[in-house]
């Protein structure tokens, strides 16, 4: 096998956890991020038994901020029981926000300037910041110098009813104007994915989760979350679908692109809230401090495209240049964890990897190959667990790590797209 060290210590994870992951709008509607947040941070405590004065630094990700809790690593951690000395930050890179936040820590620890880190995400889409226009926007913060009621109306006068309805934030990128949704409607007609292709592969995600939760396999990163006021413990992820079926796939109509689209509200990922964090540490110190690794984080890498045509194909530009760095093939991987945005994009980015066309675009010799199917996301995967934008990357790590274990593989990949057209990929070796 390659020698897969890099140049600093080597980092591994030693533990993680997740609060189940919930459509929003349904049980953590009255949460915030930072609540969230600081729920899995005290459980990653109360499960490690980590004393929280050893942590050096603690990072999480996170997309959709709220004003008052912009940086909400450092608001949850203090919330969480975290003396105040120890340093927190936010970070956020759209969908692969923690794992920008896995791989901030493994920086730290791998350039000897932490030994121990939290990384993270807390993510809610069921509280969106909503804003007036902009125009109302000037005259509120002007209407804090007014003194008198004359003034105050002076001011708002030339304001029109029209201009007091609030603006509700969309998934829509800035540089281009397209939904994400729309984006990847055209990829998958640019790599010539049907809707029944979709819809399969949905039903095969919601299939693959509801599986590994009866065998209790995603229960071992699972950590009950206790919601006011009944505080009833939840333990469960309650996206996955197990009544569905392709016949109700079938019925579902085009949810972007009317009436001729393939992506539909089956077939995509759906708004979610929820929490991650991990546990990493330099190996030297987990060993010191009597903990048992269960996976070295590897060589990673970034990317970026044209977020037009390529807005959600990171992935397939991320992973072979990872797998290069570290000297493997998809055959040397036991495990494959791959973000599912939408099931046309998974789809895109194994077409992307067998084309030899995409290939010599990307400046390759010869395409990476295909994807052995029984490797990639067989406990399920965004399309089914959700993807609370901010903590899906924590998410990926662990569950290629228990995956490792359970499966007794060496070799995971973990690989993921986000807005802007940026991508990201990792290899996990299992400790």
């Amino acid at each position: 096998m390659p020698n897969l060290a890099t140049n600093g210590r080597a980092v591994v994870l030693v533990d993680g956890c997740r609060i189940p992951f919930m459509r929003s709008g349904t049980e953590y509607v009255d949460l915030s991020a930072y609540d969230m947040g600081r729920m899995v941070l005290k459980g990653l405590l109360t499960r490690t038994g980590i004393d929280p004065a050893q942590v050096d630094r603690i990072v999480m990700g996170s997309v959709i901020q709220n004003v008052h809790t912009t940086n909400v690593a450092r608001e949850a951690a203090l919330g969480a029981g975290f003396p105040n000395t120890v340093p927190a930050f936010t970070v956020t890179m759209a969908c692969i926000s923690s794992n920008l936040a896995v791989t901030s820590a493994v920086e730290l620890i791998g350039s000897g300037q932490a030994d121990v880190v939290i990384a993270g995400g807390t993510e809610t889409a069921s509280d969106v910041p909503i804003q007036f226009k902009r125009k109302v926007r000037k005259k509120l913060i002007a209407a804090r110098k007014v003194k008198t009621a004359a003034d105050y109306v002076k001011l708002i006068r030339k304001l029109r009813p029209s201009d007091l309805l609030p603006e509700v934030p969309a998934l829509t990128e800035y540089s281009t104007g397209e939904t994400m949704g729309q984006s990847a409607d055209g990829l998958a007609a640019l790599f010539g994915i049907t809707r029944e292709a979709q819809d399969e592969y949905a039903l095969r995600a919601h299939r693959q989760a509801a599986q590994a939760r009866d065998a209790g396999l995603l229960a071992q990163d699972l950590i009950p979350a206790m919601v006011p006021p009944a505080f009833t413990p939840l333990t469960a992820d309650n996206g996955i679908r197990d009544d569905t079926s392709i016949e109700k796939l079938r019925t579902l109509k085009p949810a972007f692109h009317k009436p001729y689209g393939t992506v539909t509200a089956g077939n995509a990922s759906f708004l979610t809230d929820g929490a991650s964090a991990t546990l990493l540490m330099a190996e030297e110190t987990a060993q010191a401090l009597g903990y048992t690794p269960r996976a070295y984080l590897r060589h990673y890498t970034y990317v970026a495209q044209d977020p037009g045509r390529e807005l959600l194909l990171g992935p397939a530009y991320a992973i072979p240049a990872v797998l290069d760095a570290a000297g493997l093939t998809l055959g040397d991987l036991d495990v494959i964890e791959l973000h599912e945005a939408f099931a046309g994009q998974v789809l895109a980015v194994l077409a992307a990897l067998e084309s030899k066309t995409f290939a010599e675009k990307a400046g390759r010799a010869e395409p990476v190959g295909a994807v052995p199917m029984e490797t990639l996301n067989t406990w399920g995967g965004s399309l089914s667990l959700g993807h609370p934008f901010g903590a899906t990357g924590a998410r990926l790590v662990m569950m290629a790590a228990s995956r490792l274990h359970h499966e007794d593989g060496t070799l995971a990949l973990l690989a993921a797209c986000a807005a802007g057209g940026l991508g990201h990929a990792m290899v996990v070796e299992r400790a």
